[in-house]
């Protein structure tokens, strides 16, 4: 049976894997159909989940359970890797939270009555509100994602339940309006994945548990992918491809999608329960993120015997992304444009590179994922491409996808 941090670590990986990303996903995949969406979507999470997995075997080796990544990569490949690993976590990371923000700001600007600066003051509040639990720590996090989950499922469960009875085969059936979509999407579906952020804190909050640690991940991913995939085939199915390409072309945001469900529908109760959803996943996401955050200036600061000042590392952690969404909130959609290419980085050619290094200087460790050295190449082709895609999309060789 699941001890009670196991669950909490799944769910916080799965809560800060089901965030922005999946409200996305539709109008990315447009052009691709459903059979070859899930395709996409299947084949994404088993490279995923396998370099989350090879995090799982390298911190056995940590020298203390509350490592850093960082600090794992430092002991591997000296103190240049552990000067990439920190600058392509926090670049990544003040990316996605400066775009949580500024999303979140915007949707609680909704709510305030009109006057001078009301989106700036959502913004401070969104941050202030949900920051104080991520300065309480992972425990605190972990409270209020359950919480927060659960309503985000009920949600989920009745656009589902809106959704799926208008679903219609022939739609389902439908074949990509260009192969190459396939190919264009990774890197967008990439970050739909990105739970790797938090690896650090869930292996400290499950005491080094390895055993624990992988049943977290694989449970903690196992949701998000059958979200996703219930979510196209809802979104896919209600929808023809020539009804996207319309949506995309009218407003190729999550603001479109959600009028064309309510029209779709006919019911305004539906609308309101996506953004409700979308609020709830916008939230989790950015709680995981700002504790990948956390977790990664704590390591660093860790070499300055700084590592248990909350109050500084608040401020560094807070001040770049707010300040980005106050004084330039349209300028995340640039940020994110290279989330795919440091995902690929981070999620997928770090762990690879330090299961290497950890399987040849331990060769007889307790734990060790499946697929020996063939597997690594084959993830590390797989992350080549998704850094190349985008260039090839730029350079219009591939066609690009929405968003």
């Amino acid at each position: 049976m699941l001890k009670n941090k196991t669950l909490g670590s799944a769910l916080m990986i799965a809560g800060t894997t089901i965030g922005a990303g999946m409200l996305a996903m539709p109008l990315t995949s447009a052009g691709m159909g459903f059979g070859f969406t899930a395709f996409l979507l299947v084949l994404i999470w088993l490279v995923l989940t396998f370099s989350g997995l090879l995090f799982a075997e390298v911190y056995q080796t940590a020298k203390q359970k509350d490592d850093g990544v960082a600090s794992l990569a430092e002991q591997y490949f000296g103190m240049g890797g552990r000067a990439i690993s920190t600058i392509s976590l926090l670049v990544l990371l003040y990316a996605l939270s400066a775009a949580y923000i500024t999303g979140g700001g915007s949707l609680l600007s909704g709510l305030l009555p009109d006057f001078e600066y009301k989106l700036e003051t959502a913004i401070i509040l969104f941050t202030a509100i949900l920051g104080a639990f991520v300065v309480l720590g992972t425990s605190s996090v972990d409270g209020i994602t359950r919480v927060l989950f659960m309503g985000k499922i009920a949600a989920f469960a009745f656009v589902l339940f809106m959704l799926l009875p208008k679903a219609s085969v022939d739609n389902l059936m439908a074949l990509p309006l260009d192969y190459a979509f396939v190919l264009s999407a990774a890197p967008v579906f990439v970050t739909s994945f990105g739970y790797h952020i938090i690896m650090g804190s869930v292996n400290n909050y499950l005491d080094g548990d390895t055993k624990r640690f992988r049943t977290a991940i694989i449970l903690g991913t196992s949701i998000p992918l059958t979200a996703y995939l219930l979510w196209q085939l809802a979104t896919h199915g209600v929808l023809s491809q020539s009804e996207f390409v319309v949506l995309l072309q009218d407003d190729p945001t999550l603001n479109g999608l959600v009028n064309a469900t309510r029209q779709i529908t006919g019911s305004n109760l539906m609308g309101e329960v996506v953004r409700i959803f979308s609020s709830l996943a916008l939230i989790t996401s950015f709680l995981g993120v700002m504790l990948g955050v956390f977790e990664g200036l704590r390591d660093l600061f860790k070499r300055f015997g700084m590592a248990n000042n909350r109050l500084v590392i608040s401020i560094a952690a807070f001040t770049p992304p707010l300040a980005f969404a106050l004084f330039y909130p349209q300028g995340f959609i640039f940020a994110l444009g290279f989330a795919g290419i440091i995902c690929a980085f981070y999620l997928i050619m770090l762990p690879i590179g330090l299961a290497y290094r950890t399987r040849k200087a331990h060769p007889n460790l307790p734990y060790r994922v499946a697929g020996g050295n063939l597997s690594l190449i084959l993830g590390m082709i797989f992350a080549f491409a998704v850094i190349i895609i985008p260039f090839l999309s730029e350079a219009g060789i591939l066609p690009k996808v929405a968003g």
